[in-house]
């Protein structure tokens, strides 16, 4: 399908509308650190889009089934409120330029995301873009997290489309895979170094939202 053909625009949000990944790898680090462990800038970057469940699953995996979870959780989250309070949270480029087309051309979209709802809401509120969307899918609104389709498929229900007729946007595996669960096209905006795996499942690959915005303009010209 041409650009042009799709009728909703389905966003993911860590990585892709907001620079928080980078937080949240400076926030667990310094956890661990407290705690007497360390996590690799290697090791943050294969959690890159990952449910809270699995992101636990995967530190016991990696660190073994007595390390204490929920002090790493209560550690990391008042390490990154110390953060994003002092620095914020950057907007991607091109998340402003894109929103105001859609909104002008009345092609609806929604955000689609595995933070639970209040993380979400707050990293919006922090970035100052929370008026920017009214329709918003967490990981609590769902019975299964991405890679599961879920999620797209309830985004898609909000915007009242097929799922085929969605554009996802995405810039992780794990969100990719999602995408293909659920039966629809991708866009790979990458955060992160772009592997083989992700070229697969990608529909295309762009630099970032302001390509993707210009892509659309010339495509509905």
């Amino acid at each position: 399908m041409k650009l042009s053909q799709y009728k909703a625009i389905i966003f993911d949000m860590d990585g892709l509308v907001l620079d928080t990944e980078a937080s949240y790898f400076i926030a667990w680090q310094q956890a661990a650190k407290v705690m007497g462990f360390k996590l690799s800038d290697e090791f943050c970057i294969n959690l890159s889009g990952v449910s809270f469940p699995d992101l636990e699953k995967k530190l016991i995996s990696h660190f073994g089934k007595n390390f204490p979870f929920s002090e790493f959780c209560r550690l990391s989250g008042d390490f990154w409120q110390a953060h994003v309070q002092k620095n914020g949270i950057e907007v991607k480029t091109g998340v402003h330029d894109l929103i105001d087309y859609l909104q002008k051309t009345r092609i609806p979209y929604c955000l689609a995301t595995n933070s639970p709802e209040n993380s979400a809401r707050e990293c919006l509120q922090f970035a100052g873009i929370e008026s920017l969307f009214d329709l918003i899918v967490c990981r609590d609104h769902v019975e299964f997290a991405k890679p599961a389709a879920d999620i797209f498929l309830r985004a898609a229900e909000l915007l009242k489309q097929p799922i085929q007729n969605c554009l996802v946007v995405e810039d992780s595996y794990t969100g990719l895979k999602a995408a293909y669960h659920a039966g629809a096209h991708s866009v790979l905006i990458p955060s992160l170094d772009v592997s083989p795996e992700m070229q697969s499942l990608a529909g295309l690959v762009m630099d970032d939202l302001l390509q993707l915005c210009q892509a659309l303009k010339k495509s509905n010209n």
